[in-house]
């Protein structure tokens, strides 16, 4: 019994390069947003912490949701 296989063809694959200082400072941005998003509901509304912290993790995920969405976009055009 033998397992003669073609040599699959290796496809290039464009290198996404670095991820730029504007985008750097955009995620900190963001995650200092949600961190003051967690604080304001904890600490100002006292809807307490895990309210809190489930009400920060939806905003993160809703973003991350959004990100992802316009990413498909953005790669769908190239």
């Amino acid at each position: 019994m033998s397992a003669d296989q073609e040599t699959s063809v290796n496809e290039e694959r464009q290198a996404t390069g670095e991820v730029s200082t504007a985008t750097m400072v955009g995620y900190a941005a963001v995650a200092l947003a949600l961190f003051g998003w967690f604080l304001f509901g904890w600490l100002v509304q006292r809807q307490g912490f895990v309210a809190s912290v489930g009400e920060t993790a939806g905003a993160a995920f809703a973003l991350l949701l959004f990100v992802s969405v316009v990413g498909t976009v953005r790669r769908d055009r190239r």
